[in-house]
Parts: structure tokens; sequence; C-alpha cells
């Protein structure tokens, strides 16, 4: 594969395997954008990162310093071009713990991408550094040139192609990881399927038609949804379009999916849900509304259907997703799958005689 940004050290100090690491584990299960060479926490070096993720060893080591990384890949013969930040704390602030690592990757020579809301390119220091060094830094969450936001037009009822959007009960649930796997089992299948991006990490994994939701300013929100989808369709001939989730529709902190049902017009709905969980993410004395409540919601809002339960198995033994899954068929009677474990095929063939019905 063609990496056409370079070669990562991807950044994710003291927050490898939690839910604050969940761009670093986006980018360790995929990227088209780069090439991961390895993952830096300190707490976790000396393990592969695909094994402790997901049991699945990918040969890209855990680390414990910045500069360790870079020497190991440079002794390895290949030499790394960025350093992406990984970590998604709450709120997207820049830890004090990370400034000097940044430092230290800047007088390295690597290229900084970050996706949190704190600018690391308007801290007087790094950018000078930067300059120095010779290097770029890419605040990927910065507001975009409000010339060339796009307002909504309607337009989006003139898309042929079969909409998916992938919702949650909860923020970092997975559900861009489910819209992933769903965008290779259609493609599998044999229909044209992208993926629009919703959140940073969607386009650091390099999703080619990409918004980021909580970058924008609102009033253009759902024009720009409007529009990467419009333009996956013209370009791309889809005959599938799925689009990511941001935030869960009822979450106090981070409420999200309404743009994405009243703008992105889905033709069905998949709701992904963590059975484990019984208080929103970050959120003591916030319980979780229950499945059925939020199937309601989304359906009253969006008038289309929750056809499938996806589930994030955190905290999960392999008897209790299928105790999980199987309980959540018999109350809310919707199939359930576990695509991480699983994949997604069986989803896809479900989706497909559900729409073929209609």
């Amino acid at each position: 594969m063609n990496f056409p940004e370079g070669n990562a050290i991807v950044y994710c100090e003291g927050n490898f395997g939690n839910l604050n690491g969940k761009t670093a584990h986006g980018l360790v299960r995929m990227t088209k954008r780069y090439k991961v060479l390895s993952v830096v926490d300190s707490t976790l070096s000396g393990k592969d990162a695909g094994e402790f993720l997901d049991n699945k060893p990918n040969n890209i080591p855990i680390l414990d310093s910045v500069e360790h990384s870079y020497n190991f890949s440079k002794n390895n013969g290949v030499i790394p071009t960025h350093l992406v930040m990984g970590i998604a704390p709450d709120g997207g602030r820049l830890p004090d713990y990370a400034y000097n690592d940044i430092k230290k990757a800047i007088t390295l020579g690597l290229n900084i991408d970050s996706g949190l809301h704190d600018f690391i390119s308007e801290y007087e220091e790094l950018a000078n550094l930067a300059k120095k060094h010779d290097v770029k830094i890419r605040d990927i969450r910065k507001t975009p040139d409000r010339s060339k936001l796009h307002s909504f037009s309607g337009n989006i009822e003139n898309v042929k192609a079969l909409k998916i959007a992938i919702l949650g009960t909860d923020s970092a649930v997975g559900k861009r990881t489910t819209a992933w796997i769903l965008v290779n089992a259609f493609n599998k299948a044999g229909l044209k399927t992208e993926m629009i991006g919703t959140g940073q990490t969607g386009w650091l994994q390099g999703a080619e038609y990409s918004i980021i939701m909580d970058s924008l300013i609102n009033d253009f929100v759902a024009g720009e949804l409007e529009n990467a989808i419009l333009s996956a369709y013209k370009e791309k001939k889809c005959d599938v379009i799925i689009i990511e989730g941001q935030g869960s529709l009822m979450n106090p902190a981070y409420p999200g999916g309404f743009e994405i049902l009243a703008a992105g017009r889905p033709d069905v709905v998949i709701l992904q849900h963590s059975p484990s969980r019984k208080e929103y993410d970050g959120f003591a004395g916030y319980k979780i509304h229950p499945l059925s409540k939020q199937i309601e919601a989304i359906e009253l809002i969006s008038g289309k259907k929750v056809v499938a339960i996806t589930i994030n198995h955190e905290n999960l033994t392999k008897e209790d997703i299928l105790r999980n899954c199987d309980d959540i068929t018999k109350s809310i009677s919707l199939p359930c799958y576990d695509v991480l474990l699983d994949g997604g095929d069986n989803l896809v063939r479900d989706i497909l005689d559900i729409v073929n019905k209609k």
C-alpha cells in the first residue's frame, strides 16, 4: 500500500488501551494516510500494539519514548516522518506531560499532526522550534476558512446510493471502527462503498471524504456533511455510503447524531452499543438511556429504522458477548453483531435483505 503522508510514530503516552487512546487505536487498526511504525506509551513498553488491543499481533511495537521510537525505526532502515497525536483526552486538551515529547519530536525532524482542540501550532515555542527544524505542525481541528464552507442545499435528495448511519449509545463506543468494517465488507460483496468521516480520527485514517464536525461553525455542519456525501457519490459513483456517527443522541456532554440524521438523510441506521457501560463515558451519575429509548429517539427524529445493533465488547468475555447479543435480540427484536470479532459479512447480508424487502 502507498502511504501518501509518510511514516508515523503514534503518541499515546499512558492511554493506549483506554478510552482516551481511541485515536491511536484507530491508527493501529487501519490507516491509509501513514505507515504506522510504533506507538509511544511507556506504561506498555515492549508489547505488540495489535496483540494488546485486539489479540491480533501486527508488528507495531509499543515503545517507551519518542526518541526510542525514532531510533528503533531508523536502526531498522525506516526513517519516521511524523509524530501523530493518538490521545483524545476529555475536551481535546494538550496534557502537560506531552509538551516536552512534542519538543523532542520536532528536534528529531518529525512533522506533527494533531486532532486536539489545543492547537500545537499556537504554542510560540513549539512553532518557532518547528520553523528552526523545517517541520510542519498541522492542527486538523482548526476551523476551515469560512469562504470554503457549504450551506445545506437539499441536493442530498439526489443521492441514490444506500446511505447507512452508524450511530452510538455513547461517545467513544466504536462507531468509526464499525463503519470501516462495514465499508470493507460491502466492498468485498461487490458494492462500491465509501465512508464519510466526521471526526479527527477518520481523517487521520485517510477517509477521503471527511469533515471534522466539532471544528465547524454550527451553521455549516449540515452543509458540509451534505457536501461530503454528494462529493463521494458523484466522484466515486458509490453504491453504498457509510456515515460515521459522533457522540450519541442523548449524551449530556457530547450530544451528536442529530445533524447526521437531519442532513445525511440515512436510509437505515446501525446502532453501536456497549452492554457493559451503565453511565455515559466520563460522567458518573449520568446513566445511559435504555437501548429501546435511544432507538425510539433515533427513529422519531429520522423517520427511518434502526435495523441492527453492533456491540463494543469491552469488559466482556466471549460468553458474555453471546449472552448479551441474545438478550438484545430477544428484548428489542433486532439482530446483534460483534463485527470487530466476527467481521461484517453477516451484517451486510442482513442489511441488504432488509433494504431489498422495502
